[in-house]
């Protein structure tokens, strides 16, 4: 919701703070108090074309933020880490104009004011102009026909297998892109494969050759040293082994008369045994030592074999074993390049029937959804004043003879059409609002009044399911009053159930429905019109509700209707309760 609105130097407001409720907002206020330059800021951190005109007179620069709470949503925040702006508990919008130029902050950090408009379109649906009427835009009426409808699990499994189409036409594609290749490259694998094979490298195998190689090579050395090293432990007259032999008799003499040469003794056993152990590996390593010099010249044949794979195919080992892996796919590929396209082209027919069949499903639940949305939207209309309207969901398919949804026809050839990532299905509201009128695209409807009160009759239709939070009504209530107005009043308090709900209205069945009710106002300060904005408490809202019943003398007999009127909106929101 939006928690706080801050104007400093726009139009006529020097300085104001705002602060919104989470149901039923009103405006009131005598025309050209400047409820109008409310909107106007509001319209500037929703990203709109800045005006440096509406800059105070004598001021630097104008300055618009809002303050929204319960805004970390998913499609916020990838927005948000898509441009490197770190999430906060509250979003912080704010524009600043100035003389040719102007800024967008998103959470402080500098942003675009595109990025500034995509974030806010995630947020206010502002009805009263076509620029942020998010239901005059055609892109958004399927999603919410299928909001309304709860069809996301079939939406997603359209997509799923979209997915799998797109991913196997791209395969297909590439396959196609290579065939030439494969062809004139056909004998080159084949020659590098018999090149490759006929050494028959082994994952490694270097290695343990080299190794190998390093003892062939110093077989002598590693005889004598260990002929050496066995006799010095083992074999001499002064052998180390023997050595130790004398040193644990003395110490087992010695750990008679004072148990505190255990622990030597002990140690020293240890190294006796240690010892006898060496000498064993020594004397049974000498006597494994080859001298053969005809493995030892085998070896670097063989390393040199590997060396010449290695220089040609990578620098490694590894590198051309990999190679090998990826030269023989394509040798495989090249040789059955007919059965591997039609192995994929197979894959392929299958996973267009099923996107085919998830797309006539989808479809066909769609137009179910439009027929419930059709008769409660018309139903609506009539509650608020449009009883001759009449109201449609339109498809349409574009045809395609390359098309992904194939649709079988009895006789004749395969009906093709274009797939989306959303379906089949093109969607756009026509409505009519006057009898004897052709439906028209909703797009197109231009009056003020009539496309809000439209709005909310579809926004009332499909509030449990639209993800906006905050929607702003402004001219709501232009041509009508009475009943129709009250009606309008009951709706708008309804919607607030779901929606914060800001609305400027000039009629007393409206206000009198509000959860907050703000006072616009114009005063003379120092000489200088400026406008500001006050919460109303509940005897001035009464008062203000009178005002708009009688004109600008409250007489008793206005402040009495009107605070019989909001007994009655009182008793209304608690009747459910009874």
């Amino acid at each position: 919701m939006l928690r706080t609105l801050y104007i400093r130097d726009y139009a006529l407001i020097e300085e104001l703070e705002v602060e919104f409720g989470s149901g039923l907002n009103i405006l009131t206020g005598e025309t050209g108090a400047g409820k109008s330059i409310l909107i106007g800021a509001l319209k500037m951190i929703l990203g709109e074309r800045a005006d440096t005109e509406m800059i105070r007179s004598g001021a630097r620069k104008a300055v618009v933020e809002g303050v929204f709470d319960e805004a970390d949503t998913p499609r916020i925040r990838a927005l948000l880490e898509a441009n490197a702006i770190d999430p906060m508990p509250q979003l912080i919008v704010r524009r600043e104009i100035l003389s040719g130029q102007s800024r967008a902050f998103i959470n402080d950090t500098p942003a675009t004011v595109q990025l500034l408009r995509e974030v806010a379109a995630q947020l206010i649906d502002l009805h009263g102009q076509h620029e942020h009427q998010s239901l005059l835009r055609t892109e958004t009426h399927l999603e919410l026909l299928d909001n309304f409808g709860s069809l996301g699990g079939l939406r997603d499994t359209y997509r799923r297998h979209y997915e799998e189409v797109t991913r196997l036409i791209r395969e297909r594609e590439a396959l196609m892109a290579r065939r030439r290749e494969l062809q004139e490259q056909k004998e080159r694998y084949a020659f590098e494969i018999e090149e490759i094979d006929r050494v028959n490298p082994q994952q490694g195998e270097e290695e343990a050759l080299e190794a190998e190689l390093r003892i062939l090579e110093n077989a002598e050395q590693l005889y004598e040293a260990t002929a050496r090293l066995y006799e010095l432990l083992y074999e001499s007259e002064n052998a180390v082994h023997d050595q130790l032999v004398l040193a644990r008799n003395e110490l087992q003499d010695l750990a008679r008369i004072d148990r505190s040469f255990e622990e030597a003794l002990q140690e020293i056993r240890s190294a006796q045994i240690s010892v006898a152990e060496i000498a064993k590996f020594l004397q049974d390593y000498n006597a494994r030592i080859e001298f053969n010099p005809e493995r030892l010249e085998e070896i670097r044949a063989r390393l040199v074999e590997l060396e010449l794979l290695k220089r040609k195919y990578g620098g490694t080992l590894e590198a051309v074993l990999a190679h090998r892996a990826e030269i023989g796919r394509r040798y495989e590929l090249a040789v059955d390049f007919e059965g591997a396209l039609e192995r994929l082209d197979r894959q392929l027919a299958k996973a267009m029937q099923a996107l085919s069949t998830a797309a006539q499903r989808l479809s066909a639940k769609r137009r179910e959804v439009a027929e419930r949305i059709e008769q409660a939207i018309v139903s609506e209309l009539a509650v608020l004043g449009m009883p001759d309207s009449r109201f449609e969901v339109r498809f349409t398919h574009r045809p395609d003879p390359e098309g992904w949804i194939v649709i079988p026809v009895p006789g004749r050839e395969p009906e093709r059409y274009a797939a989306f990532t959303t379906g089949m299905d093109q969607v756009e509201f026509y409505i009519t609002t006057n009898p004897g009128e052709p439906l028209r695209p909703l797009a197109r409807v231009a009056s003020g009044g009539e496309v809000s009160r439209i709005m909310l009759a579809l926004k009332t239709i499909l509030a449990k399911s639209d993800r906006l939070p905050i929607l702003v009504f402004d001219e709501i209530d232009t041509g009508i009053s009475g009943a129709i107005a009250h009606r309008v009043g009951e709706r708008l308090h309804d919607l607030a159930s779901y929606h914060q709900i800001i609305a400027i209205t000039h009629l007393p069945q409206i206000a009198a429905f509000g959860d907050v009710h703000f006072l616009v106002e114009k005063v003379v300060e120092d000489g200088r019109a400026k406008t500001r904005i006050r919460r109303l408490s509940d005897e001035e809202r009464a008062r203000q509700v009178a005002a708009l019943m009688s004109g600008a003398e409250v007489t008793e007999a206005a402040l009495e209707s009107a605070r019989e009127l909001i007994r009655q909106v009182a008793a209304r929101e608690k009747a459910p309760e009874a």
